[in-house]
């Protein structure tokens, strides 16, 4: 069986070079532990690595895009082979002017395909891996050619000082929401722009409603209720650099410990239904399931679920993103899955990666 995305969405290229998802969050909601087996949707492979950084037993991250997972073994090798301040430099976190020179470092390690596909993109290695994905040119897009129009450096640089939160509110009110921040939000974050720049179209399938409303709701909180100085997330969209602040994979104090688990890292070229089927009696602790539920009807929803339910563990946990189609257990799993609603929605309140309207735990009865 197949995942439904597959049937609709590109696959073919880097969709995202980094992961937007907070890894905080993931780590609170699903605390791994050092006996555990953990299961996680790849991406560019950031949150792979930081559930790597608790010492799990297993760690396999999937996707059914080479390219993300050409992403995942690069950073691995980075991780072997680098030291943390060049880490930095080769995702693009720092300037750098021997990006190239540090992947001919890690080129030995990736295998063929891998070293083909890196060698096929010298541009994107020489800008800063963590800038090659779709996704990431999208903010370029809005970051050179929209943003300028709105707000200048001196805003832009003001926001990302932070304060306390009065501060945050008044600046927000007085200088940043203005007439022209609303217009600009609502064209270039509306539904057809991000479909055609940013994400795949065929992902908008079960969303309704306005696009770009919800996402100015929740900007609004990472800009006023959280603070813009400690989101890496934030400096990247506004500046294409992360600030002081570093998402948790990048954090020096967690460069040692990923390192040193990198041999319990697995990844594949699958579907999570492919992966049932190839591990009929394996049974997982852990589920970092991304927001692919986004891109399934609620039918498919439910049954990808129920089989997640069968291949895990009692007190077994899963975390998911919906960023604008509702998704989470329905009724009829009741008696296989519990909500965490109070961890769900504290956690939300804390997520740095701002995009999404709603974080999901559940647990395996």
């Amino acid at each position: 069986m197949s995942t439904e995305a597959a049937s609709r969405a590109d696959f073919s290229h880097i969709r995202y070079a980094q992961v937007w998802e907070d890894a905080d969050v993931l780590l609170a909601a699903l605390d791994p532990q050092p006996a555990h087996t953990v299961v996680s949707i790849a991406s560019a492979g950031d949150n792979a690595l930081s559930l790597l950084s608790r010492g799990p037993a297993r760690v396999v991250a999937l996707d059914l895009n080479p390219a993300q997972l050409a992403c995942l073994e690069l950073r691995v090798a980075a991780y072997r082979e680098l030291e943390h301040a060049e880490l930095l430099e080769l995702i693009g976190s720092r300037p750098s002017l021997r990006r190239s020179a540090l992947y001919q470092r890690l080129r030995p390690l990736l295998k063929a395909d891998v070293q083909a596909f890196w060698d096929a993109h010298p541009r994107a290695i020489a800008a800063g891996i963590g800038s090659a994905g779709k996704f990431e040119r999208y903010f370029a897009t809005f970051r050179h050619c929209v943003l300028p129009f709105v707000h200048s450096r001196k805003q832009v640089d003001a926001l990302l000082r932070g304060g306390t939160r009065e501060d945050r509110e008044a600046f927000y009110a007085e200088h940043w929401n203005t007439w022209r921040w609303r217009l600009m939000f609502r064209f270039f974050f509306s539904r057809f722009i991000m479909g055609r720049l940013g994400r795949d179209p065929a992902f908008f399938k079960y969303v309704e409603g306005s696009v770009a409303d919800r996402i100015l709701q929740r900007t609004k909180h990472a800009l006023t209720v959280l603070d813009p100085a400690e989101n890496p997330y934030l400096h990247w969209i506004l500046t294409g650099r992360h600030g002081a602040a570093l998402p948790h994979a990048l954090r020096a104090e967690n460069f040692t410990s990923i390192r040193a688990n990198l041999d319990r890292l697995e990844w594949r070229r699958q579907s999570l239904e492919e992966f049932l089927a190839a591990e009929p009696g394996l049974r997982v602790d852990r589920w970092n399931l991304s927001d692919i539920f986004e891109y399934m009807s609620e039918e498919n929803t439910g049954a990808l679920l129920a089989r997640l339910a069968d291949a895990s563990h009692p007190g077994a946990r899963l975390a998911y993103w919906n960023m604008l189609a509702p998704r989470s257990r329905p009724d009829l799993l009741a008696h296989r899955l519990t909500p965490l609603p109070e961890l769900s929605t504290r956690l939300l309140a804390e997520d740095k990666a701002f995009f999404y309207s709603r974080f999901v735990v559940e647990e395996v009865r």
